[in-house]
């Protein structure tokens, strides 16, 4: 696969400092389609999942409702990218374990990539952060008691990224995937899932552009312990 000098992730915010328990807005979610149309955040509070596909900025909530996002919405953590496929591959007939392995085969573990996977899945196992307010709980406290949906026989895409393991606590390491229906009515951060058929496409990425909130206090002043985060990403995701 050759990779587009070009290309690159932004990312506003780091997966650490929501974990932590920095979940204040810091940023336009709008803002970041100026770099991509292609990507998965959250908005303020840690509250539900986003989406951006084909330009488009989509947001499930605690309740399972998908709502089409103004641009004007606050959000702490966000990546995307511009997306143009390096390579793609037909799938069938595959759980989320054994494509994910099928995926690892074609793509640098040292590099990020963005992968985007339409199909037909006859399980789609999902999870939506609840909204909160201050003070902030960690969020894998969060994650312990957040809704959980499931639906059968549903045509949609994944959107995500593959982070490499030098990278853990900016991003997660491994896979990321966020998920909505064709009919966005249905959506939110994948757990796991099967697929009957789909197409995969994939896109290494040549730089990793991290964007600060440099403008608010507590990310500012807060002590982000990598060692408990660490683990609690690999829970929480």
């Amino acid at each position: 696969m050759t990779v587009k000098t070009t290309s690159y992730l932004y990312q506003h915010g780091t997966l650490g400092g929501l974990m932590q328990d920095l979940m204040d807005g810091t940023e336009k979610i709008g803002t970041l389609s100026k770099y991509g149309d292609f990507g998965l955040g959250t908005l303020e509070g840690s509250n539900g999942e986003v989406i951006f596909l084909d330009g488009t900025i989509y947001h499930a909530d605690e309740t399972g409702k998908i709502n089409r996002l103004t641009g004007e919405e606050l959000t702490p953590y966000a990546a995307v990218t511009q997306f143009e496929s390096d390579r793609n591959f037909f799938v069938a007939a595959s759980d989320d374990d054994a494509l994910k392995t099928e995926i690892l085969q074609k793509i640098s573990h040292n590099l990020f990539a963005a992968i985007k996977i339409h199909g037909t899945f006859t399980h789609m196992h999902v999870r939506v952060a609840p909204k909160q307010v201050k003070p902030y709980p960690r969020f894998v406290e969060i994650a312990r008691n957040q809704p959980e949906f499931e639906a059968t026989n549903i045509t949609g895409t994944i959107v995500g990224f593959f982070t490499p393991e030098l990278f853990h606590g900016a991003a997660a390491a491994g896979f990321h995937l966020h998920f909505i229906s064709d009919d966005h009515k249905f959506g939110g951060h994948v757990l796991d899932f099967t697929i009957a058929k789909g197409k995969v496409e994939l896109m290494e990425l040549a730089e990793f552009r991290q964007h600060f909130p440099t403008e608010n206090p507590d990310y500012l002043e807060k002590e982000i312990e990598i060692s408990k985060i660490a683990n609690d990403i690999k829970e929480a995701e």
